[in-house]
């Protein structure tokens, strides 16, 4: 838990000397197993985070996870909501604050708009203890996801991925094209 109060994802990434053996291109990295890369157990379908993207407060977005599969099993699964604050905790202009319901598992999920666009990536919940200490309540469905314009940097500066970056779509979507979309990019990360 940080200083905000938030529950941050387990996973540390480690910035490798080749561009291939970054986290967001496929090797991912466990402070828990010290060093050693973690299975992933679907390699990720669709492309880099589009750019350009300014979503509003009361867009719908959803996300595409495997949480608490010990207790949900290893099917993946949605949840949808709406961008409910475009800065996060303490006013972080990085994050939106989203009220997608997330749990473990869904971290380092793509967030998507209706038009399948990816937006941003889920990353921190609200800690019930924190918030229960400061206001006596406890919080629902308030998360967060890091804004996806704050990766395109990095992911513009890598040129096999350069190459994939997608335009923002604006077109008309079934949602549960959106839906299909968003769970071939969906990954599963086991620790052993």
């Amino acid at each position: 838990m940080d200083q905000a109060g938030l529950w941050r994802s387990s996973a540390t990434f480690y910035q490798k000397s080749k561009p291939a053996e970054h986290p967001l291109l496929g090797l991912i990295l466990n402070k828990k197993s010290g060093n050693s890369p973690v299975k992933l157990t679907h390699l990720c379908e669709s492309g880099p985070p589009a750019g350009g993207l300014c979503p509003e407060m009361g867009s719908t977005v959803a996300t595409v996870g495997f949480p608490n599969i010990g207790l949900q099993g290893f099917a993946p699964k949605l949840t949808k909501g709406e961008i409910a604050s475009l800065s996060g905790a303490q006013d972080d202009p990085r994050y939106f604050q989203i009220s997608v319901p997330v749990q473990p598992g869904n971290s380092g999920g793509a967030l998507v708009d209706e038009h399948g666009n990816v937006v941003g990536v889920v990353a921190a919940k609200l800690n019930a203890a924190a918030a229960v200490a400061t206001s006596g309540a406890l919080p629902e469905n308030v998360n967060y996801a890091v804004k996806s314009s704050f990766l395109l940097g990095f992911l513009e500066s890598v040129p096999e991925v350069s190459a994939k970056l997608k335009d923002p779509s604006t077109k008309g979507c079934q949602f549960e094209d959106v839906v299909k979309s968003a769970e071939k990019a969906a990954v599963l990360v086991l620790v052993y």
